[in-house]
């Protein structure tokens, strides 16, 4: 998984107008399922009704690559109540997860000595 700025999530979201978070969604769904995540197709983000199985399912993969330090329901309530806040909460999720060296994470290297 890729380390994004919280910040950057959140200005980002702001300046593009609501964009972000869409392109955001589609890259961290393909990163989870590269982590094993079951997410479907992000196509299916884009159909009234049907995004809120797909965002419930996305939050599943917080769930996993987090190995259940953050369940999906949490993760979905946060990202519906609290949508510019929340998107920063699973963001810092998702870095520490990496940190953490949890499934799909980079390796970390190593300092000779």
């Amino acid at each position: 998984m890729k380390q994004r700025s919280v910040a950057g999530v959140i200005v980002l979201s702001l300046v593009t107008l609501g964009i972000y978070p869409i392109y955001w969604h589609v890259a961290t769904k393909s990163e989870m399922v590269e982590a094993g995540a079951d997410i479907p197709t992000a196509w299916l983000l884009i159909i009234p009704f049907v995004n809120i199985y797909w965002l419930w399912k996305w939050c599943g993969g917080i769930e996993h690559i987090t190995k259940e330090k953050m369940t999906a329901p949490v993760a979905f309530l946060l990202h519906v109540m609290l949508p510019l806040i929340g998107m920063a909460i699973l963001q810092d999720t998702m870095n520490k997860a990496v940190m953490r060296g949890l499934p799909g994470a980079l390796p970390q290297a190593r300092i000779a000595g």
